[in-house]
């Protein structure tokens, strides 16, 4: 199997993400931040088609798209049940469900914390996952209606796929993780890594995507030996200004 995978900028700091199955040419977008730049970003790849939406979570930066897009594409629309209240939705999936993109099967995986109906995709073949705002590179969503122990539960479902599993994730938060996580983390490796990260911002580059390894190595939500650590690193991020 071969998915491929085009990332790109949009809004303040989202990223869009269209994904193409390359034995069939179908195409889906991971969200829909902005509608008007999907459709140029579309056209600039080649691909030229859109068949599906696969919403992560209901907020408008993740869902705003979908009206247009369904209109000019006749694109087909996915998500969890709570994306209805912001968005119109075609098929409502949760965990355990699946998604054929063509060939490709994407595994549908609840991941409840940042929102309550959150989801995320993988396709386990490919060893790709697009994780909304769950995971973020050195960091994760904040928890707008979950809790701790439902954030740490998710991150720990995460966790436990393949550390080579590439993650897209849907914002660019990462230097400002990075300082946080220099905070609670002097390991020279660590170090090293902030580092990376800092040179890679000050070029213009995307630090998307990462693994589930470097996350599991580095990222200190997912390092958190518990919920009530978890919780307070949370709390502890909400406020930092390091």
């Amino acid at each position: 199997m071969t998915l491929d995978v085009h990332l790109f900028p949009c809004l303040n700091d989202n990223y869009g993400l269209l994904i193409r199955d390359a034995a069939t040419g179908v195409v889906a977008t991971i969200d829909t931040p902005d509608a008007a730049v999907i459709l140029d970003q579309l056209k600039r790849s080649g691909w030229g088609r859109l068949d599906l939406i696969l919403n992560t979570h209901w907020h408008q930066d993740h869902t705003q798209g979908n009206a247009r897009l369904k209109a000019e594409t006749g694109c087909e629309i996915i998500g969890p049940e709570e994306a209805r209240k912001a968005a119109p939705i075609d098929r409502i999936v949760a965990g355990g469900d699946t998604v054929m993109l063509g060939e490709t099967m994407l595994e549908v995986t609840d991941a409840p914390g940042h929102t309550l109906g959150h989801i995320v995709y993988r396709s386990a073949a490919d060893a790709q996952a697009f994780v909304g705002d769950v995971l973020f590179v050195l960091g994760c969503g904040r928890l707008f209606e979950g809790t701790p122990e439902q954030m740490h539960a998710s991150l720990r479902t995460l966790a436990a796929w393949p550390d080579e599993t590439v993650v897209w994730c849907a914002h660019e938060y990462t230097a400002a993780n990075a300082r946080f996580a220099l905070s609670l983390d002097g390991r020279p490796e660590m170090i090293a890594r902030a580092e990376e990260i800092f040179a890679m911002r000050k070029r213009g580059e995307a630090t998307v995507p990462t693994t589930i390894g470097a996350e599991k190595a580095f990222n200190p939500f997912v390092r958190a030996a518990d919920a009530a650590e978890f919780a307070a690193r949370r709390a502890a991020k909400d406020v930092f200004a390091g």
